[in-house]
């Protein structure tokens, strides 16, 4: 490779976050209910993964669609919204996590109208509901942490290392898994770190 052609590579490419295998998107749903402003959440059915748990529409990109495609397609189809009736005010931030899936989100206005006359789709959606934003911006979810650590085992090749230590310092991390209460639903995990980020940031406006 000379300098031309490394030039040309880079001309015009999105930059992207090394590593990661999964690209998802989802919608954090807004409606405008009895003068308040509320979430909608899903309910996973027994069909799919983690069947049960609670959270935003959304999931895995499809061919060459953008994020923001597949978050409105993901509700579309999970929901029985109709595209058009899903109104984007933008992107907001990503996160990666150590399994190698990169999530971007997107916040969106449904009307109440529209939840209503919802038709899920029942092989991925249990029900729908909708819960206050208030009740989250007033309340601390209780958080819970543990490590993340590298588990290497006693084969690792320290030898062809040079002068690397026999037992490398290997760096650790931290993970939280933040849990709200609201009514008889329990908001947890990815979900409520995507929510508890999204209040943390509307608060410093």
């Amino acid at each position: 490779m000379d300098l031309r052609t490394a030039a040309m590579f880079l001309e015009g490419r999105k930059p992207g976050i090394m590593e990661m295998k999964r690209h998802c998107a989802v919608l954090i749903p807004l409606v405008w209910w009895k003068d308040e402003l509320y979430v909608l959440f899903e309910v996973r059915s027994n069909s799919v993964s983690q069947p049960g748990e609670i959270c935003f529409p959304g999931g895995r990109l499809e061919g060459k669609e953008t994020p923001v495609e597949c978050a409105i397609r993901e509700t579309q189809e999970e929901t029985g919204i109709p595209s058009y009736r899903i109104r984007i005010l933008g992107q907001f931030d990503s996160m990666c996590n150590y399994t190698n899936m990169q999530i971007d989100t997107f916040v969106g206005v449904i009307a109440y109208e529209d939840v209503k006359a919802a038709r899920i789709n029942p092989q991925e959606v249990y029900e729908l509901f909708l819960a206050p934003l208030s009740f989250f911006e007033e309340r601390e979810p209780f958080v819970y942490e543990y490590e993340v650590e590298p588990k290497i085992g006693e084969d690792f090749p320290y030898e062809r290392l040079g002068d690397c230590p026999d037992k490398y310092n290997w760096r650790k991390g931290r993970y939280t898994v933040p849990i709200y209460r609201w009514e008889e639903h329990v908001i947890w995990g990815i979900t409520a770190r995507i929510l508890r980020h999204f209040l943390a940031e509307m608060s410093n406006q």
